[in-house]
């Protein structure tokens, strides 16, 4: 099974050598066949030349570039559509991801899973610097997704999250222009049956740049694509579920 790695990076040219160069040593480190595709969202600073460094030595590193409109949930789904490999994890180009759990979540799908899910809020996990008002947002607006659909899962909202890539085929049609791609991801794999497992999981606050999400600017579209996907679980009778040839 080969792993697929999709990062979108818009201006990230303090993380993203970093960023890479770990990623590469943990997933060699644990023999993984791996390709990394780092997705230029449209950046204006040395985001590209230094990617285009990093490539040189190394050919599994990959570079596409999202052509505007621009926006995190279009970068992602332009490196979605370029994966080569059977299995596909998105993560985030600041450094925020742990690259163990990238390890984890790799060994976790192999038990026979479609997806695997990381969770940052379970005993076992550890959070390090992450804002105290983006916090208490996180958690109501997770609090309301699992009141919603009635699951137990609580992390709904992390972009970094690990998948089968039929299962990425299987969640057409993607909506999400914006960071509401890593809701509407995870949801539609859930009610359309796919099989997933929690782990726990690190997040690290960015030591450079800044963050992309605007929470202004994202409650609606968090929310519309919240609902689209209950009105799905609600009203489509199964029309979207997994077919037959799906694995359980």
């Amino acid at each position: 099974m080969k792993l697929s790695v999709v990062i979108p990076a818009h201006n990230e040219e303090e993380s993203i050598a970093t960023t890479t160069q770990t990623l590469v040593r943990h997933l060699d480190s644990a023999a993984i066949e791996f390709e990394l595709i780092i997705v230029n969202d449209s950046s204006s600073d040395n985001t590209v030349p230094i990617v285009q460094g990093l490539q040189q030595p190394n050919d599994r590193i990959r570079l596409v570039h999202n052509t505007p409109p621009n926006g995190f949930g279009l970068a992602v789904r332009k490196g979605l559509e370029s994966v080569v490999g059977s299995a596909v994890v998105i993560v985030m180009a600041d450094g925020s991801d742990d690259p163990a759990d990238v390890v984890k979540y790799f060994l976790k799908l192999q038990e026979g899973f479609d997806c695997v899910f990381g969770s940052r809020f379970t005993p076992d996990s550890k959070i390090a610097d992450y804002p105290y008002l983006k916090l208490i947002i996180n958690r109501m607006v997770n609090l309301f997704i699992r009141i919603l659909f009635g699951f137990r899962y609580n992390d709904t909202t992390n972009a970094f999250k690990c998948y089968r890539s039929e299962v990425i085929r299987g969640l057409h049609p993607l909506l999400s222009h914006h960071f509401n791609l890593t809701v509407e991801l995870p949801l539609k794999a859930i009610i359309r049956g796919y099989t997933y497992s929690v782990v726990p999981i690190n997040w690290y606050g960015r030591t450079h740049g800044v963050s992309k999400l605007k929470l202004k600017e994202m409650g609606s579209r968090y929310l519309f694509i919240i609902l689209y996907v209950w009105l799905e679980k609600m009203l489509s009778r199964g029309d979207y579920q997994r077919t037959s040839e799906s694995s359980d």
